[in-house]
């Protein structure tokens, strides 16, 4: 086994300590020896003064200037034989040798050896100079491994990762579902390629471009395209990187990044997750955060400032730019902003078509079909569906992927897990009435989504599932349709109420309940959909940002707020009834579909209207077809 320089010094230090302490035992007991000290049995002071006193003392040798006395006496436990015994004699005890003296005994005093001193010196300076010795070599071969010790030198250094010639594998054609953003994205690489098309009719070459939009819709993956069809000089790094714990070293780093951009102009710099950085101000209970404001400012300074940075370009990400801070939004700084959005369909069919390139597909799939079914799915939502299919394809042990496995591929992303099918009992048809009545309110009312399955499969949470296919990139939304999305989602409540009774309501309608409840209240106070007439009674603010909304007062008075209450049950209870009116009527059908969902479990949309359509008239649903 070969071991490493690091691991070798990182074993041998416990053994220098370990050794050094043994060595200085054994040389004290070496010194001991070698100055006479051969005594192996100690006697008391006062033991030996009655000894000298009966006699018994032959003769005594001092050491180590009189405080130690190896004493040779007879000992009558011992049947008068000789024997040598260590005394240690008080500091101040000159009346020992009188009575020596008087006593006649022979005495030699040894002078003191100075060996042990020398020796414990050179001991005490050799060991500190191998321990000091080690580790300058053990830090200097951990300063050139990354996090080493060494790196506490380099603190406040940038830690962006440099390509001179980016080959990050990604061009434009591998970016697919975001037409605009890469239109907009293909005259920065221009600028870079061919300046003088655009400063000969006095363009600037923009400073900055901030990427903004929900994850996973690729804004990462543009800047990778940017830089691998720009082939300029390109530093990445995150935002994170620049803020540590000590107020300073960020934006040390700001200068050093620009400073070898400046070097390397013209270039790119990638700046991913800038909101960790770039966030507003002095925002927050208690004020800001020193080092990341320092921070801001430095790159406030270094994007547009008294020097500029001419042939430097920004890109930088975030899905957060409601946080940013205003200098840093304004043009000069991030002259463009480009909005990276969800695909729609022709854009999720491009991506699926990408991501399926190292994909077997069978035959039957169909990608247009795939796109349908998943509308609001980003890029990094599609890859994963794929490679969810993929990995069930696998599993069943079959050559390709088919449709099946993408149904369920999609069932997992959204809903979860599948969980173990229900027996047949009162519960499993509780819940077969409940996903039956969203079901059927959603089929008998025209302007709700049609219903693609109903399943008893449990997922996630949930124990039954009732799938509606939305309509495609429906940007806006009439009264009527969100009226219809309240009554289905009433539906399964009111399934419960006419077929089991009120006693019998279960809790399965508590998300149900929440989710139009909100819809509701969003009619009332910022739509404009109930009596109160056309205003808007709320902003449309997401969750308190660092404190900075928290002590903000009520935007309505108490009245208006108790109307707002009144009309959001008003709407509830309206959307309710109609849903019991509907399970009230067709108590036939729904009968009919239970026990047939029961016993299959799934129930394709095709043939649960087919078999409503048996009982009553189903309305004719207005769909958005988009020309692809």
């Amino acid at each position: 086994m070969k071991l490493s320089w690091r691991t070798l010094l990182l074993w041998t230090l416990p053994l220098l300590v370990i050794g050094f302490f043994l060595w200085q035992g054994t040389f004290t007991s070496a010194v001991d020896t070698a100055g006479g000290n051969t005594a192996s049995t100690r006697m008391t002071y006062g033991r030996f003064l009655e000894y000298l006193d009966a006699d018994r003392v032959t003769s005594v040798d001092l050491y180590e200037g009189g405080t130690t006395a190896i004493v040779q006496a007879v000992d009558p436990e011992l049947d008068n034989r000789l024997q040598n015994l260590r005394v240690d004699l008080p500091v101040n005890s000159p009346e020992l040798i009188a009575k020596l003296r008087e006593a006649d005994i022979s005495f030699e005093v040894h002078p003191v050896r100075s060996e042990g001193a020398v020796w414990g010196f050179l001991g005490n300076l050799i060991f500190p100079f191998l321990l000091i010795a080690a580790l300058f070599f053990l830090f200097r071969r951990s300063s050139n491994m990354p996090g080493g010790p060494g790196q506490a030198m380099n603190f406040g250094k940038s830690r962006a990762r440099f390509q001179m010639e980016a080959q990050t594998g990604v061009v434009f054609d591998d970016v697919a579902g975001i037409d605009e953003a890469k239109e907009e994205l293909q005259e920065v690489v221009t600028f870079l390629k061919q300046p003088e098309r655009f400063t000969a009719v006095g363009a600037r070459i923009p400073k900055g471009v901030l990427l903004v939009g929900p994850p996973g819709t690729g804004k990462t993956l543009l800047a990778k395209a940017i830089a691998g069809e720009a082939g300029v000089p390109f530093f990445s790094i995150s935002g994170s990187e620049f803020v540590e714990m000590f107020v300073g070293v960020g934006a040390s780093r700001v200068r050093d990044l620009f400073k070898k951009a400046k070097e390397n102009a013209p270039c790119l710099i990638f700046i991913d997750e800038i909101d960790a950085v770039g966030r507003q101000r002095g925002a927050g209970i208690g004020g800001g955060n020193d080092e990341r404001e320092q921070t801001l400012n430095q790159l406030l300074t270094e994007m547009d400032g008294f020097e500029g940075n001419t042939g430097i370009i920004i890109i930088a990400a975030t899905n957060r730019p409601d946080v940013l801070d205003s200098a840093l939004l304004r043009p000069g700084r991030f002259d463009r902003q480009v909005i990276v959005d969800a695909p729609d369909i022709k854009g999720r069919i491009e991506i699926l078509e990408v991501h399926a390139r190292n994909k077997k597909l069978a035959s039957e799939i169909s990608i247009e079909a795939i796109a349908r079914r998943t509308p609001g799915f980003t890029g990094a939502d599609l890859a994963n569906l794929l490679n969810e299919a993929a990995i069930l394809t696998a599993r069943r042990r079959k050559e390709a992927m088919t449709m099946l496995e993408i149904d369920d591929a999609v069932d997992r992303v959204v809903a979860g897990m599948e969980g173990t099918p229900l027996v047949d009992s009162k519960s499993k048809r509780l819940i077969a009435y409940h996903e039956v009545g969203h079901a059927i309110v959603g089929t008998l009312i025209k302007d709700h989504d049609p219903v693609q399955k109903v399943t008893l499969i449990p997922r996630g949470q949930a124990k039954g599932l009732t799938w509606f296919i939305p309509d495609e990139e429906q940007g806006l939304i009439t009264r009527a349709q969100l009226m219809a999305r309240i009554a289905g989602a009433m539906g399964g409540r009111a399934a419960e109420e006419e077929i089991f009774g009120y006693d019998e309501v279960t809790t399965g309608a508590g998300g149900d309940l929440q989710q139009v409840t909100g819809m509701a209240r969003q009619m009332v106070t910022r739509f404009g959909m109930s009596d109160l007439g056309p205003v808007s009674l709320e902003s449309q603010q997401g969750e308190v940002f660092l404190g900075g909304g928290l002590m903000s007062r009520s935007e309505y008075s108490e009245e208006v707020a108790t109307r707002i209450d009144q009309q959001v049950r008003e709407i509830i209870e309206h959307s309710h009834q109609t849903a019991r009116n509907i399970i009230r009527e067709n108590r036939a059908v729904i009968d009919r579909l239970v026990d047939l969902l029961i016993e299959k479990e799934t129930v394709d949309g095709d043939e649960f209207r087919q078999i409503v359509a048996e009982y009553t008239e189903v309305p004719e649903k207005e769909r958005f077809v988009p020309q692809l």
